[in-house]
């Protein structure tokens, strides 16, 4: 009988998903966390349906110890079943009174029932009330599926039924499942527990079927520590205290996914108000620190209403709290009711804070919330689809943020996801944005830029393409239809195509089931635009992929415009069906030296208007060359400009163009004011820097001449004090591009950049270097550092330890080991391992390493390999360490 239930417990093992013949319902979960201890113990009781005859109940469980002796189930009674012991208990009942009171006229019913008949009916009623109990026969725990099995040595009746568990498990540090995280208060350390259980880590929390199309209810109670605050989904119904603890109760929730169940307990303070339809929302953070959460409320109230509207759905929730977590390993989680935060994402400091910082608060949440609906009420069916989730997430995060804040020019910025996807798409070892997911172990890799960023974009060109009317209509109608259930990426391809009429399924079938995407390649010949398209491989290679391309493209003005799908390899178009006939002068030959370029305007040509379209352009010398006049005539949209510039480099990275074309396109950007537009300028540069430095070190000064060039018109403009009044965007420009400048050693700015630093050293109020300015500061005084002259590093070092702001001590940890001297880098990365750097800020530290530091980095990576992988794990902190450190080293 062993062997074969032992045999019978392989077939569970291996599996990508968990058998389907029990399934839950409601969860009534119970939990009491020890602060002190960092450990906690819980009950859970499931209310579940056996859906088919089975000896085994199937569910995930990962890093808790789970008592056999705690473990049972037992049947839940049908209606019918309860009506008929109701039934029998009253007859039961009647008889012994009418016994007992020798009632004359039930005597002959009396006399009918022997004492025998009673007693049976006694005990009947006795079975029925008491339920039958079934212990498992065997609790296995199988690491490394994270799977609980419990074998029954019968078959469980088929219906309703409750699973209890008992379980406990540890407050871990890894920043997963249920853990602590520190904070002071009062100059005491404290832990506070924290949730955070997307992809697959509710399992370390409580043993559940840890799914997302596994939906169910959940009851919470907490029992903590009378003094703290607990905080889950739902409101608190009740509140009990028991001496130095109370048990706190919440509201049952809706059906939701385990993925989305929070639990926070610490001591916080808050912020309150409502919406317009009367929905409470409050800002949670540490004590002393409200003001710094007033942006975020206010973003968060605004964009509740407006995607109320937007999504013809109420929000469904009866509250929604947001708070700042100090020890997190995401930007944020869009836990339903309850979403968490780093401090970075979610604090913003008037004084102290950069208006990048505020821009970042802005887009974090309102992406956070737009899973409140696509995410959390319409769930992702299976991990395969969380593209759909991420990727809609943060496309509509930036249609609401230009919706509240239209000056921002958050569209323009978008570019910038794009680029991010299309460089990550653009490997030979890229993957399609539908990733079958065949154990959870690979869960975390598709949470990379495909996922969020190629799936961003994807939007917005099917948005594009049906028209932004359409679009919303059709979200509409998906989200009411899918409420409060499970989606697949075909399901809102349907609905699109449905509303729309246009073959949306086929189309997008196109760019989510294969990897890549194209570059369009066009040339003109005679009197035709000539188009042919091949997979773009960042690597130069040829591939094999084909796509169904959305084609947009005006010719001199965007009042003369064509939209078409090239569906083929190759296609053409009569330059007549785009200009008519009154223009065909615009097919003449046109050569800059014969006078032509007194009217540029009229002979360029611009494919992937906007760049909507999730693909890149090669156009030939010809074309190539009307773009240039157009951009130094101002002809051309910023995101175009963006988008020229852009593909132009990609192409000359791929060695599909010249360096020499390359640089003679950047040189018509000289006058470019746009902050997206330059923002890739200096992105490119310091690229272009970093290879000249390596493969050709005698002409690396004069390239980096060439650039400071190409940067002062700009940079002179704004100089270092912000103007009264000015906008947004140039508050972030002006750090941006002096800190380009700083590391491409321009004497005038080093100089500068040293005298104010030192100026905030000893007056961290000083209006001469704000927020927006410190990062080009910090950068420029860690030029100037060796271990000679350590007085920068150490003048830095002293600010962060005495700084409480998140966002400054990020900016300092990005800035320490940008300095050229290799044992400072080396002593900034061992300061990256100290106590006084949380893990979750390593990353910022990594990501700003030194060219002469980067074979240091790769030698400190090893030697202290054992050390990292242990105190960071598997997941999302040590694969981005790994690849900041990796990433540099593969230009040599």
């Amino acid at each position: 009988m062993a062997e074969t239930k032992n045999a019978e417990l392989q077939q569970f093992k291996g599996q990508p998903r968990l058998p389907k013949f029990v399934v839950p319902k409601r969860y009534d979960l119970k939990l009491r966390p020890d602060l002190s201890a960092c450990k906690f113990t819980g009950t859970v009781n499931i209310d579940v349906d056996v859906t088919a005859k089975t000896r085994f109940i199937v569910l995930n469980a990962a890093d808790l110890s789970i008592n056999g002796g705690s473990v049972w189930f037992k049947t839940q009674q049908s209606h019918k079943a309860r009506t008929e012991e109701k039934t029998l208990f009253i007859a039961f009942v009647l008889a012994l009174i009418c016994l007992l009171l020798r009632e004359e006229i039930d005597m002959m019913m009396m006399t009918m029932m022997s004492s025998t008949t009673m007693l049976m009916m006694m005990m009947m009623c006795f079975l029925r009330r008491r339920r039958e109990v079934y212990r498992p026969s065997e609790v296995v725990l199988v690491e490394e599926d994270e799977i609980l099995v419990l074998a029954f040595d019968g078959f469980l009746p088929i219906g309703k039924g409750i699973l209890g568990i008992g379980f406990s498990g540890t407050l871990n540090d890894k920043m997963k499942g249920f853990y602590r995280s520190t904070y002071e208060h009062d100059g005491e350390k404290k832990n506070m527990a924290v949730t955070q259980f997307e992809p697959v880590d509710a399992r370390r929390c409580f043993p559940c079927w840890d799914e997302p199309a596994v939906k169910a209810t959940f009851k919470i109670t907490l029992a903590v520590p009378s003094e703290l605050m607990a905080l889950s989904n739902m409101p608190v119904i009740q509140e009990k205290l028991h001496g130095k603890l109370k048990t706190v109760s919440f509201q049952e929730s809706p059906i939701m996914s385990t993925y989305l169940v929070a639990i926070i307990v610490g001591l916080f303070d808050y912020i309150e108000g409502l919406t317009l339809n009367g929905t409470k929302v409050r800002v949670y953070c540490q004590i002393g620190k409200t003001n710094q959460g007033k942006f975020a409320f206010d973003v968060a109230v605004r964009t509740l209403d407006l995607y109320e509207s937007y999504f013809s759905m109420p929000y469904s929730l009866p509250k929604l709290d947001m708070i700042a977590i100090p020890d997190f390993a995401y930007g944020a989680m869009e836990n339903y009711g309850l979403v968490t935060y780093r401090e970075t994402a979610l604090l913003y400091d008037d004084q102290h804070s950069a208006a990048a910082n505020k821009q970042r608060v802005a887009i974090v949440v309102t992406h956070e919330l737009a899973h409140q609906w696509f995410g959390n009420l319409v769930t992702m069916e299976w991990w395969t689809h969380l593209w759909l989730n991420e990727g809609f997430a943060t496309w509509v995060s930036h249609l609401a943020t230009d919706c509240l804040f239209p000056e921002w020019k958050i569209w323009t910025q978008f570019l910038d996801q794009t680029t991010e996807g299309l460089r990550l798409d653009g490997l030979a070892e890229s993957h399609p944005i539908e990733v079958e997911i065949n154990h959870a172990h690979e869960i975390d890799e598709i949470f990379d830029a495909i996922s969020y960023k190629k799936g961003a974009s994807l939007i917005r060109m099917l948005q594009n393409y049906l028209g932004a009317e359409c679009f919303q209509r059709s979200l509409a109608s998906y989200i009411k239809r899918y409420a409060c259930s499970n989606a697949k990426t075909e399901d809102l391809w349907a609905a699109l195509e449905e509303e729309s009429g246009e073959p949306v399924t086929m189309l997008m079938n196109s760019w989510t089931k294969q990897k890549g995407y194209p570059v369009v390649d066009v040339k003109l010949n005679d009197n035709n635009l000539e188009f042919e398209q091949s997979q773009f491989l960042s690597s130069g290679l040829l591939g094999d992929g084909q796509w169904i391309v959305p084609i947009t493209l005006c010719c001199g003005s965007y009042d003369t415009c064509k939209n078409f799908l090239l569906q083929t390899k190759s296609d053409r178009l009569e330059i007549s069906e785009l200009v008519g006939s009154s223009n065909e002068s615009l097919t003449e030959e046109w050569n800059p030296g014969e006078g032509n370029e007194k009217n540029p305007e009229r002979f360029w040509y611009k494919i992937n208007i906007d760049q909507t379209g999730f693909y890149r352009v090669k156009y030939d010398d010809q074309l190539a060359a009307r773009l240039r006049y157009a951009i130094r005539a101002s002809c051309l949209s910023a995101t175009d400009r963006f988008g020229i510039l852009d593909d132009s480099y990609a192409l000359c990275m791929a060695c599909k163009q010249t360096l020499s074309s390359l640089l003679s396109l950047m040189d018509a950007y000289r006058e470019e004011l746009d902050y997206t537009v330059l923002s890739c300028l200096i992105t490119i540069c310091s690229e272009i820097a970093k290879i000249a430095a390596d493969a050709t070190p005698e002409s690396s000064d004069d390239i980096k001449q060439f650039f400071i060039h190409l940067l002062q018109f700009s940079a002179g403009k704004l100089g270092w004090q912000p103007n009264s009044g000015e906008s947004h965007l140039d508050a972030m420009l002006r750090g941006e591009l002096l800190t380009a400048l700083a590391l491409f050693g321009h004497d005038i700015t080093q100089t500068e950049a040293v005298r104010r630093f030192y100026a905030f050293v000893d007056d961290r109020n000083t209006s001469l270097l704000p927020a927006d300015t410190r990062k080009a500061a910090y950068v420029a005084v860690m030029q100037t550092v060796t271990t000679s002259n350590r007085s920068g590093y150490e003048c830095l070092r002293k600010v962060y330890r005495e700084t409480d702001l998140s966002q400054e001590k990020v900016r300092i940890l990005s800035s320490l080991a940008s300095c050229p001297d290799p044992d400072i880098v080396l002593e900034a990365l061992n300061f990256l391992l100290s106590s006084e750097v949380r893990s979750q800020d390593v990353i910022y530290g990594l990501a700003g390493i030194s060219r002469e530091g980067r074979e240091i980095a790769w030698r400190w990576l090893k030697d202290n390999w054992e050390h990292i992988s242990k105190t960071w794990g598997s997941g999302i902190l040590i694969t981005r360490s790994i690849s900041a450190i990796v990433s540099p080293l593969l230009l040599l």
